[in-house]
């Protein structure tokens, strides 16, 4: 479960990525306009110590654009290249926020969603120490497999539309800009698994990530 705090964050997510976002290959959309959210979905560290957040957001009028991120509480060693920026959270301090492609945590939970269909944390915040939890903004599904990310370090990330997060020769692809018309063909051959979404206004699943 991920545990939500009601508090102010400056720069907020959305203002990172008005200027971490034209910066990106696959980026569509315009740069420098405001970046709205139109929904999120977020996983779970087993060591509660990383938050996992997934947004999928357009910049101005641009298509959707899929960006999961890490939030640490101290610099990740030798991942600049994925650094989104630092805010400023009033309850847990300075955050630093990392395209979770590049964080070790986010592939195992990524894999889990797609291989074995975990699927997403429940959010919810706690009101004088009542649990409330908040309804989730879109739906994910998986698939249902006997495969696993395997342990061990990443061997390669290689950012693009889809990004693809490699290691020990399993392939993880990150959808970018997801196909509204429903479910995108996975290029490249056949695939072990899938991670599929919709939200409100999108009715038909689109493809989100896969595995090979």
């Amino acid at each position: 479960m991920a545990l939500l705090h009601r508090a102010e964050i400056r720069p907020s997510k959305l203002d990172l990525l008005v200027g971490w976002l034209p910066g990106r290959s696959w980026f569509a959309g315009e740069a420098g306009a405001p970046v709205t959210r139109v929904a999120a979905y977020r996983f779970d560290d087993p060591a509660g110590a990383v938050g996992m957040e997934t947004l999928l957001v357009r910049a101005g009028e641009g298509p959707v654009l899929q960006v999961p991120l890490t939030y640490r509480g101290a610099p990740l060693a030798d991942a600049d290249r994925f650094l989104v920026g630092v805010m400023e959270h009033s309850v847990l301090g300075r955050r630093w926020v990392y395209d979770a492609c590049g964080d070790p945590v986010y592939p195992p939970a990524l894999a889990a969603a797609v291989l074995a269909d975990a699927g997403q944390a429940q959010e919810y915040f706690e009101v004088d120490g009542e649990r409330q939890v908040r309804d989730p903004s879109m739906t994910v599904a998986g698939s249902r497999t006997d495969r696993e990310w395997p342990p061990g370090p990443i061997d390669e990330v290689a950012d693009g539309d889809p990004t693809l997060i490699r290691a020990a020769g399993v392939e993880l692809a990150l959808v970018r800009r997801p196909d509204p018309t429903g479910v995108s063909p996975t290029p490249g051959g056949p695939v072990a698994g899938r991670l599929t979404g919709a939200w409100p206004g999108q009715e038909a699943l689109v493809l989100l990530a896969y595995a090979r």
